[in-house]
């Protein structure tokens, strides 16, 4: 029994629903669905008809997604045997598909229609622009005594001047 829960804690860390966390699952959905039973005998509550129902159409979507997962998982591991992709190939094939994504939130412009090969190639295409103007301070064109300038405390000095005024 013991073996099955450090299989169970190691199968949370591993991606992909694994064998002994679809054990789990079935086994807590099956329990719920008995005290749902349970409870239905006991009080004859149609809550706890729908209920199971619930737990049912949850229970049955669970099984469907892990198996069209698995399902799509051994197709692509099909396609990589059968086009004799390498892991290093793999590797490579996502870093191009990443780069060439024409929906990511980064626009990078670079002066050759090829796709860089490393990280390195993208870097070097970026310019360096040199800042234009100069910065100032928030405060300093503002004249003394505005609400942006007065500061935290001022402000609760004021407010307890006013709380004083009214104690009076």
């Amino acid at each position: 029994m013991s073996a099955f829960f450090v299989e169970l804690w190691e199968s949370i860390f591993t991606p992909g629903p694994t064998p002994t966390i679809l054990r789990a699952t079935n086994v807590t959905f099956a329990a719920l669905q008995l005290v749902l039973l349970l409870m239905l005998a006991a009080t004859y509550s149609i809550h706890c008809v729908v209920l199971s129902v619930l737990c049912a159409g949850l229970w049955w979507s669970v099984n469907w997604f892990a198996a069209e997962l698995k399902a799509v998982q051994e197709a692509e591991r099909a396609r990589e045997e059968r086009e004799g992709v390498t892991a290093d190939n793999k590797d490579k094939e996502k870093r191009r598909r990443e780069l060439d994504t024409a929906d990511s939130d980064t626009e990078v412009e670079l002066d050759t229609g090829r796709i860089p090969a490393s990280a390195d190639a993208v870097s070097s295409v970026v310019e360096v622009v040199a800042p234009e103007g100069e910065l100032k301070k928030r405060g300093e064109d503002t004249p003394a005594g505005t609400q942006s300038s007065a500061s935290t405390e001022d402000e609760w000095e004021k407010v307890s001047e006013s709380e004083k005024e009214k104690d009076k």
